[in-house]
């Protein structure tokens, strides 16, 4: 009964300003884990198929490189939320700042990066669960997204305290498999510090794809919006210290997988090779760690996802029994009729979303951020100073725009596709 009237006022709040959506408060370990969780999902556990050609350096390099762009990116959606009044979510952003075209824009964006990481999880998480019981993989899938959904369906707080427990345990696991794969097989330094250029770029759209959680900034702003000022400093905070966090997995996953297999011998969904070469005892602890990052980041990407479509098509409230089962079955049955159509590979999907998505998330936030410091609705509590600079604004679109079209050129055969 008190979680209902608690969900009730959150709804009557968010009614006097005319929002659908609600806010739910947030700690700042809660928010690290959304992010985290988000991020180190289906991109960490392809990173090191797609790096197989180009070389860990390479690929060391982007992680910075773009962990850096991404962050300001999302430091640029944060200001953005705290500069609007009305509680919105990307696509109610930036039809607000951009336009309704801009707004169709994103939210296509969103929702290409999210069925892309959803297909993924769909093959990955029956790929994983068949090594491990034997069944099927589309048997694997199913079991893997009833429960997943639940707590989509139960929101943001629920997914925020699931996420911080599973993350916590997944950084665990994957802490054990680095350490093994260090003190065990030992590295093989002619596995790693190699280097293609030619393949370069095309592992930079995967690295784009594995920084997710910047959709899910509007997410984080209302939870630390829930209790006035007093918790906005833990938004950028929490962006940093996740995106930090999610930087330095991307880089050592891929380094103790490839030191140990080679690349000649890596697998898409990363763990079910890496546990061969550890040993039989590795089998459960890698294939766990899989499903955990598969299941923490599709909490995040689809929390998001289903709030982008309640604000997106203008749904009279996120909690509305009707629309939240139409938005949860778009978020969760929609990637199982791509996964199993045969249409896209694993690491396909990744790449094709990743590039589509950074060009877009280095525009739109651009606009968005000098629209609204010019319009200045209401003063934030915080802001991003001179990270808003136009030199960084201009480079990161230039950055992410020549990925999006090397991409392309690859996906016409015109251009290495990198794996």
């Amino acid at each position: 009964m008190a979680i209902k009237e608690t969900v009730q006022s959150m709804e009557q709040h968010n009614n006097e300003e005319g929002s659908a959506l609600t806010r739910t408060r947030l700690t700042l370990l809660e928010g690290i884990a959304l992010i985290v969780g988000t991020n180190i999902g289906a991109g960490v556990l392809s990173l090191a198929f797609g790096t197989k050609n180009a070389g860990w350096p390479v690929l060391l390099f982007w992680v910075i490189l773009t962990g850096t762009l991404t962050t300001i990116m999302m430091l640029y959606v944060a200001e953005t939320t705290l500069r609007t009044k009305k509680d919105l979510q990307l696509s109610g952003l930036t039809e607000k700042y951009v336009g309704k075209i801009g707004a169709w824009i994103m939210f296509i964006s969103v929702a290409i990066n999210a069925l892309g990481a959803m297909t993924a999880y769909a093959s990955g998480s029956g790929e994983v669960l068949s090594e491990l019981f034997h069944i099927p993989n589309f048997v694997g899938s199913l079991i893997f997204f009833i429960p997943a959904a639940l707590v989509i369906w139960l929101g943001l707080k629920t997914a925020g305290v699931a996420g911080r427990v599973v993350t916590i345990g997944m950084l665990i696991l994957i802490g054990i498999l680095i350490i093994a794969s260090i003190i065990g097989p030992k590295l093989k330094s002619e596995f790693i510090f190699y280097t293609n250029y030619t393949y370069a770029i095309p592992v930079f759209s995967l690295v784009v794809f594995s920084f997710l959680a910047q959709y899910i900034v509007p997410e984080l702003a209302r939870g630390y919006s829930s209790n006035g000022n007093k918790d906005i400093k833990n938004l950028p905070r929490a962006i940093i210290i996740g995106m930090l966090i999610t930087a330095v997995l991307l880089a050592l996953v891929p380094l103790a997988s490839l030191g140990v297999v080679g690349p000649d011998n890596i697998t898409e969904v990363v763990t079910i090779a890496w546990a061969d070469a550890l040993g039989h005892w590795a089998f459960f602890i890698a294939n766990g760690f899989a499903l955990m990052a598969m299941l923490t980041s599709f909490w995040g990407i689809g929390q998001s996802f289903m709030t982008n479509i309640v604000d997106h098509f203008k749904f009279p409230s996120e909690w509305d029994k009707k629309y939240r089962l139409i938005s949860v079955s778009i978020v969760t049955i929609t990637p199982f009729v791509i996964a199993y159509s045969g249409l896209v590979g694993f690491v396909d999907a990744l790449s094709i979303a990743g590039s589509f998505a950074g060009v877009v998330m280095s525009i739109i936030p651009v606009v968005m951020i000098n629209k609204a410091r010019k319009l200045n609705e209401q003063e934030p509590a915080w802001n991003c100073g001179k990270l808003a600079h136009p030199l960084i604004q201009g480079l990161t679109i230039i950055i992410f725009i020549g990925a999006a079209a090397y991409s392309l050129l690859g996906l016409l055969n015109l251009l290495p596709k990198g794996w």
